[in-house]
């Protein structure tokens, strides 16, 4: 299924006369395509119903010259989403297969720079209907006054639905009405996800266990089918329970298989078991056996919280969790911190030490730390203190303490990092502990490093060097602006030898880096800094970099070449170049903008070219120079382009309109060609006359003898006296003008749910109905409106208003036509305009009738209303038939308008339009109306008469027959018939 909506925008007010530039206007919106719904709701919105899965196309049609382009976005019903920017005239946004999500408000916006923007939208309501969810739920309570407990069971059935869905409980096949049993209670959950209807069984009996189908129904919109589920329910009907063979924490080495089982214990119906890990899915080696999960070769990256669960709709599911831990081990580092309470930064006799070892392990807490002391095993005593944890450090630290240090403790001491039991290889660090191999680190920046700097494109390198100090630590690099990240995305990087490599260079890199020393792998220690500037170097950014420079022959130029930035800012050359040669003039300040002043002869048009330099590099400016006009613009929005010739021939308005016709030398033409598979089948010049073109007014010219149905591509290009300008190309279409489908002599009945390309108008104040004898209210307002449509049977449908309530006096109801493309202004043999027949049937009874005006609705650039036709008051209790003649002035509609008069028996019916070319044929023939005489003709009317023929003096022909309930009396010099 696709789903059309269009947007038709039409210009309030006409232009100026002869003006053809004018804005986007506000819109009004109708519709084609096969949408399951549109109506209107209570703030005059369009909306469009469509069912999950299907094709979403949104057509956004819009009048403005020139050509506005469009822009679709959307809100509600999730997050905003931009869909398209372009400039394609009539453009469509297409959605396949819709989600329910993608619901919501869609805008079109089209804006071409000339006024308001032109804004429409319109809330696309996505239908769907998932399978029901079906749980049981079960008490046990004691009951007051009584002996026994009382069993209740809940039925549960949940489902997701747009719109509502109506639920049907069944015991078996039979509904279940809570009206016709005592022991069923049938009602709505609060605060429930989804729509939810609950069936509560009071003190189970024999007869309730049996098989329960909740069924759902949306009642068919979008065609969407009623769904349903079934539950057993038996004495023996329990809630799933579960059994791990694991414990809750499983800690396994890398490499190993591991099986977790998840044994259902209990549980009727048998508990279905599913595995899901959090976070991300379950690894691609995992393998789903049964109730049981086996992962093969585990690595680090399998480690994760994974769930099993056991789910029989019974109860809640039955939910067990596994935290699987993949030992590890990396990164072991080591600190040496000086006694800190006598701020210390170096190793002396007779104060504390402390050295800290820490591994980034899983699990941290089951990390085994050994300290030695020149290879031997280091045990607490009063000097040396170790600490499992230490408090003062990140967590999972240990440290070893040396109190009041003697020469003794000058030593190589080791961390052992291991986990006891395991496959997972041991980590090892050695600190050699001398007054010697600690130094305090001592930071520089190598000279003439403090500043670098750089190509835009190019690398350096920034250095930071330890001059002195023992161990070595690492340099941490960093912006100075905390709120810039590193180029590499981090916030810190960590470089071994202080070097920091950058490659790729973009100015953003710019700015001052910061250098420190690590507290890790060294002395734990108040931090050595430093700072580096990084200069990047890139040529001038010149403004405009390109510009499309027109200008009248023999007048002066100014080209004008801006510097925004420059780094260096100094800059070394500025040249101009004309056609790729140097153009030789005095050398120019660098402090004043670059600039080339000439007079534009013929022989000077062309390309130049400002190329300014720095250090960095060279940057141009480019202008295209010329005396060349303008293109031209095509005007889209001619009313009615087309006009059908003699033959199979057809002509074409084209209209357009200069861009700047003031810019250049005086346009004297313009060259046209027509094409057809890119052979020229008309290449002329159109001689304006000595008449100059003006920005904004309309200019136009017929290509005449095209073929019909044939499409054809026209350019056109402007012309001086020095030159010609660009070709613009645009494609001509012919269309076929509407017409009703080939049945019934094109009369509408509006058997149809499309009723024929009518629309309902959305400026009014209420809607036209569409009935008929089967579908009408039992309750309606009697002695007002037909029985029947116009045939006399019970299937055939019309259009009406109803009068009843809401609806207020003066209300009233338009219906609005098909648009017919008029594609030719003259009638047969030049005579005026062609005129169109427009035929229908009114039912009018009813003290409270109103007004039936059928109005005439000529589209132009905006649309011209004039009543073509009107009735009032009370008609009598038959249909009759009313036709009129029209010769609109371009394409039309025919607009149905029904206005309530003071009461409710007011009701008004049309039924078989028809609007066909030519005159309409008179022939005194009247539905239904008492004694017409005629000469010859046809009478018809309902099964239920009789024809009498009465003085029909030379009777030539007489034939009555039968057709779907009508008797049809054909004759021919007939004086009068009565009934």
């Amino acid at each position: 299924m696709e789903l059309f909506w269009i947007l038709l925008f039409s210009i309030v007010q006409p232009y100026a006369q002869g003006q053809g530039v004018y804005a986007p206007a506000n819109a009004q919106i109708i519709h084609s395509g096969a949408a399951c719904n549109v109506k209107d709701d209570n703030i005059s919105e369009r909306i469009y119903t469509i069912k999950e899965g299907d094709t979403l196309v949104l057509q956004c049609i819009v009048k403005g010259h020139p050509r506005p382009p469009v822009r679709w976005t959307k809100t509600a019903g999730s997050a905003s989403d931009k869909f398209m920017e372009t400039s394609i005239y009539n453009e469509t946004l297409r959605i396949e297969r819709i989600l329910r999500v993608q619901g919501g408000r869609y805008y079109c916006k089209a804006d071409n720079g000339v006024g308001v923007a032109a804004i429409k939208s319109i809330r696309v309501d996505v239908q769907y209907l998932d399978t029901p969810v079906l749980t049981v739920h079960q008490t046990i309570s004691d009951v007051r006054g009584s002996y026994y407990q009382e069993k209740t069971v809940f039925l549960r059935c949940t489902v997701n639905s747009n719109p509502p869905a109506r639920f049907i409980w069944k015991r078996g096949n039979t509904p279940i009405e809570q009206s016709k049993d005592n022991g069923v209670d049938i009602y709505e959950p609060l605060y429930t996800q989804g729509e939810t209807k609950v069936l509560k069984l009071k003190n189970l009996r024999l007869k309730d266990f049996a098989n329960y189908t909740c069924q759902v129904s949306v009642r068919n919109v979008c065609n969407i089918e009623d769904k349903s589920v079934t539950f057993r329910l038996t004495n023996g009907t329990t809630a799933p329970a579960l059994r791990l063979s694991v414990n809750e924490t499983l800690v396994v080495d890398p490499g190993r298989d591991v099986t977790m089982n998840c044994e259902v214990i209990s549980g009727f119906p048998r508990p279905t078991v599913t595995w899901s890990r959090y976070p991300g899915a379950l690894p691609l080696s995992a393998q789903v056996r049964g109730s049981a999960l086996v992962l093969r070769a585990v690595t680090p990256a399998d480690a994760g919280f994974y769930n099993c669960t056991a789910v029989n709709n019974v109860g809640n599911p039955a939910r067990r969790n596994v935290n699987l831990v993949v030992r590890s081990m990396s990164n072991l580092t080591f600190q040496i911190t000086p006694d800190s309470n006598k701020d210390s930064e170096s190793i002396q006799m007779g104060r504390d030490l402390k050295l800290s070892c820490h591994v980034d392990a899983t699990p941290q807490d089951k990390v085994n730390y050994t300290w030695y002391k020149n290879g031997a095993p280091v045990f607490n005593t009063e000097t040396l203190i170790l600490l499992r944890s230490d408090p003062d450090m990140a967590p999972g630290t240990s440290s070893l303490e040396i109190v009041d240090m003697k020469f003794r403790d000058l030593a190589t001491y080791s961390c052992v990092a291991s986990f006891p039991g395991s496959s997972v290889q041991e980590l090892r660090v050695d600190v050699n502990v001398t007054q010697s191999s600690v130094i305090p680190p001592v930071l520089a920046v190598p000279p003439g490093g403090q500043v670098v700097s750089a190509r835009e494109g190019g690398s350096a390198e920034l250095v930071c060097l330890v001059a002195d100090g023992k161990p070595r630590p690492p340099i941490l690099w960093s912006r100075v602006d905390k709120d810039q990240l590193m180029p590499s995305g981090q916030a810190v990087v960590e470089t071994r030898d202080g070097r920091l490599r950058l490659a790729n260079i973009s100015r953003d890199m710019m700015g001052p880096y910061r250098c420190q020393t690590a507290p890790y792998n060294g002395l734990n220690i108040k931090r050595r800094e430093a700072q580096v500037q990084l200069n990047v170097q890139y040529p001038p950014m010149l403004d405009p970099v390109f510009q499309d420079v027109r200008s009248r022959n023999y007048q002066f130029v100014t080209l004008r070449c801006g510097v925004l930035r420059s780094s260096p800012p100094r800059l070394t050359n500025v040249r101009w170049y004309r056609n790729g040669e140097l153009v030789r003039m005095p050398p120019l300040d660098p402090k004043d903008v670059p600039e080339y002043k000439f007079k534009l002869e013929p022989s000077n048009n062309g390309s130049y070219e400002c190329r300014v330099s720095n250090a960095a590099g060279t940057s141009a400016c480019t202008f295209d120079v010329s005396a060349r006009p303008y293109d031209a613009e095509f005007y889209f929005d001619t009313p009615n382009p087309i006009r059908i010739l003699k033959g199979n021939n057809y002509s074409f308005n084209l209209q357009w309109t200069q861009r700047d016709p003031e810019a250049t030398d005086r346009i004297i033409g313009y060259w046209i060609n027509v094409r057809k598979n890119k052979q020229n089948l008309l290449s002329k010049q159109i001689d304006l006359k000595g008449v100059e073109p003006v920005k904004g007014v309309l200019q136009s010219y017929a290509i005449a003898d095209l073929r019909i149905p044939l499409s054809y591509e026209v350019r056109l290009a402007p012309i001086t006296t020095y030159s010609i300008g660009d070709y613009v190309s645009r494609t001509i279409q012919y269309s076929e003008p509407y017409t009703y489908p080939r049945s019934s002599d094109h009369v509408c009945g509006f058997e149809d749910e499309r009723i024929c390309g009518f629309s309902q108008d959305r400026t009014d104040m209420f809607d036209w109905t569409r009935q008929n004898r089967l579908t009408q209210n039992p309750k309606r307002s009697p002695n007002t409106g037909p029985e029947t449509d116009r045939s006399g049977t019970k299937e055939g449908y019309y259009m009406y208003i109803e009068a009843s309530r809401p609806r207020a006096p003066g209300d009233k109801a338009r219906l609005l036509s098909p648009l017919f493309n008029v594609t030719s202004v003259k009638g047969p043999k030049g005579s005026g305009r062609v005129p169109y027949c427009v035929s229908f049937y009114y039912h009018m009874k009813g003290k409270h009738i109103g007004t039936l005006n059928v109005l005439l609705r000529v589209r132009s650039i905006a649309y011209v209303d004039s009543v073509a036709w009107s009735k009032s008051s009370h008609q009598g209790p038959d249909w009759k038939k009313a036709l009129f003649d029209i010769s609109p002035s371009g394409p039309f509609q025919i607009m149905f308008e029904g206005i309530r008069d003071v009461g409710y028996e007011g009701d008004i019916a049309i039924d078989d339009v028809s609007i066909t070319k030519g005159k309409c044929k008179q022939d005194n023939s009247v539905a239904n109306s008492g004694t017409p005489a005629f000469t010859s003709g046809m009478y018809t009317y309902t099964s239920t008469q009789t024809c009498s023929l009465i003085d029909t003096g030379t009777l030539t022909h007489i034939h009555t027959q039968t057709c779907k309930g009508m008797h049809v009396c054909m004759f021919s010099q007939v004086k009068s018939v009565v009934k």
